[in-house]
């Protein structure tokens, strides 16, 4: 509930107009104890109607007008009532689970690669989405509803009671028997509803995959198999929730069966009450009213603590994310970082990303302002993960990076990573307008710098030959461009951000020799003045290095100054 706090006045508002509920429930019989007792039968008007409609108790034909304007105006009240209810319901849920949402949202993004790479995309987008759902349930729908229920059903005990407490206890006698029936059901549905959810974000887990990954899928003809796999954890969840859906069933099934037989024993004892003059017909009619509305809200008790078994399962989910702490952070004293020289030093650094096996060992180098650092080596050598602890995506098992002789654990993080700009082998771009995606680096950059970034990336040329210039969408992943214009509006991207210290990784590797020729002029521009670290096996980049380092099995085996470099060194 401390998530819905900001939305109290709200609630507070949507319970007073539910428990409004309570008195026109309990005013929907008496028009009808009113026509057969006092219209159809002799009774006399009961005092407290007669106080509301004087006027009316001369004639049994002003009487029965009188019953049915009252009836009249019940049910439109009673649907007004419902209106409003539903609209304050349908407000405080939406924006309750939305605030979920974007917290859910801002905290995964706070979260290091290493849960990332752990746990995968589907399932944390499947508690974003989905999970994060249950707090509207929770707070909105299920307990305002229970609250409610509770206030109705004290209101009709107390109504019934004082017409005949007899009949309140025979009709509360079923009670005890739902209670255990529900509390019997809670335990059980909430275990089963954690395992349906684990299953279908499982499922969801391979659509992602697929969809992520459709090029491969129809180069290997695998369709039919991604089918199949789909089926294969899409049935599981099936049987989970026809599961539920027994147990939930029965569950009604015993509950309807518990309230049949309460009712029956009302109205046969109530039945004998009449024929010994202690009721009367009108009175009878309206306890059985009472009664079916008194179960009613007993019956709404039960099956909200059984159906909130699904929300408390999607909330545990959902919170146990906001419980993930990040492996990196900011330390409490962590200095800010205007703009770095860009002068990096490795100090004996090792890592490992399991603990166990190492993956850096011992890797010490010095990198002064403006060094362009070359990174070669086999698959697996290291250079990428190199590359991660700079950004500090992942800090060193053993040893420090220093950035102008301070460790870069002493910085803020946010201020840190301002200080890079990184063009990676495979180009991120997002479903946007291509400025857009350069500005990504500043988004409070004016239209000038964009196109100024776009041209020393070489990209304003192919740009405005698009019908809609800078403004063109590219589509998800930049699917409407090619793989060479897309690395060049991640240049540009880079250019933008004018950070001092460069990353690039493999920039020229999925390109032909035409476009690797711009990027290699783009490039060269971007390295003037900032210092640069470089992976990349093509002799084309590695001429513009100062140092070579070449790294295997996580250690470095040579530093060089680059004074040419011989081919078999570059494999």
């Amino acid at each position: 509930m401390l998530q819905a706090r900001r939305y109290w006045l709200h609630i507070a508002a949507f319970l007073v107009v539910s428990l409004l509920s309570t008195p026109l429930t309990l005013l929907m019989p008496v028009p009808l104890r009113l026509v057969v007792d006092s219209v159809l039968g002799s009774r006399p008007i009961p005092p407290v109607i007669a106080a509301i409609v004087p006027q009316f108790t001369s004639t049994g034909g002003k009487l029965l007008a009188a019953a049915a304007i009252l009836n009249v105006a019940v049910v439109l009240l009673v649907y007004l009532q419902g209106l409003t209810t539903w609209l304050l319901q349908t407000y405080v849920g939406e924006r309750v689970s939305l605030d979920f949402k974007a917290r859910l949202f801002r905290h995964i993004q706070r979260l290091s690669l290493s849960f990332h790479d752990a746990r995968g995309t589907a399932d944390s987008i499947y508690r974003i989405q989905y999970d994060a759902l249950s707090i509207r349930h929770i707070a909105v729908s299920g307990v305002i509803p229970f609250v409610s229920s509770g206030v109705l059903l004290t209101g009709m005990i107390w109504v019934m009671a004082t017409i005949d407490w007899t009949l309140a206890v025979i009709a509360l006698a079923v009670a005890p028997v739902l209670y255990a029936l529900t509390g019997f059901s809670r335990r059980l549905v909430r275990e089963e509803w954690s395992k349906v959810k684990e299953m279908e974000s499982s499922a969801m887990s391979v659509v992602h995959e697929v969809l992520n990954a459709m090029r491969v899928v129809k180069a290997f003809g695998a369709e039919d198999f991604e089918q199949k796999r789909f089926l294969s954890h899409s049935d599981r969840t099936v049987r989970g929730q026809l599961r539920l859906a027994l147990f939930e069933g029965g569950f009604d099934v015993f509950v309807g069966l518990t309230i049949a037989i309460g009712a029956a024993a009302v109205l046969v004892i109530g039945a004998m009450h009449v024929q010994r003059g202690g009721l009367t017909v009108g009175q009878l009619l309206m306890v059985m009213t009472y009664v079916a509305q008194l179960y009613a809200p007993l019956e709404t008790i039960g099956k909200t603590v059984t159906q909130l078994q699904s929300s408390f399962a999607s909330a545990h989910r959902a919170f146990s994310l906001l419980d993930e702490a990040p492996d990196v952070h900011d330390r409490p004293d962590a200095w800010p970082l205007p703009r770095a020289a860009g002068h990096l030093t490795f100090q004996n650094v090792s890592f490992s990303y399991d603990g166990a096996r190492p993956v850096l060992q011992g890797i010490s180098f010095d990198a002064p302002p403006c060094t362009r650092v070359g990174l070669i080596g086999g698959s697996g050598s290291g250079k990428t993960t190199l590359l991660k602890l700079l950004t500090r995506f992942y800090d060193p098992t053993e040893g420090r990076i220093l950035l102008d002789g301070i460790d870069l654990r002493n910085y803020r993080l946010r201020d840190l990573r301002r200080q890079f700009a990184i063009v990676l082998q495979e180009p991120v771009l997002f479903s946007t307008s291509i400025a857009e995606n350069i500005a990504y680096a500043r988004p409070d950059a004016r239209e000038l710098e964009i196109v100024a970034a776009a041209k020393a990336a070489h990209a304003h040329e192919f740009i405005t030959k698009f019908p809609d210039g800078y403004g063109t969408t590219v589509g998800e992943r930049g699917a409407e461009l090619s793989g060479g214009e897309r690395q060049r509006v991640s240049i540009a991207r880079a250019f933008l951000k004018r950070a001092p210290i460069l990353i690039l990784d493999e920039p020229t590797s999925s390109v032909d020799a035409n476009t690797e020729a711009l990027i290699l002029a783009a490039m060269e521009d971007l390295m003037r003045g900032r210092t640069t670290f470089i992976v990349t096996h093509r002799p084309s980049l590695l001429r513009h290095c100062d140092v070579i380092l070449h790294l295997e099995q996580g250690r470095l085996v040579k530093a060089a100054q680059n004074e040419g470099v011989a081919a078999p060194a570059l494999s």
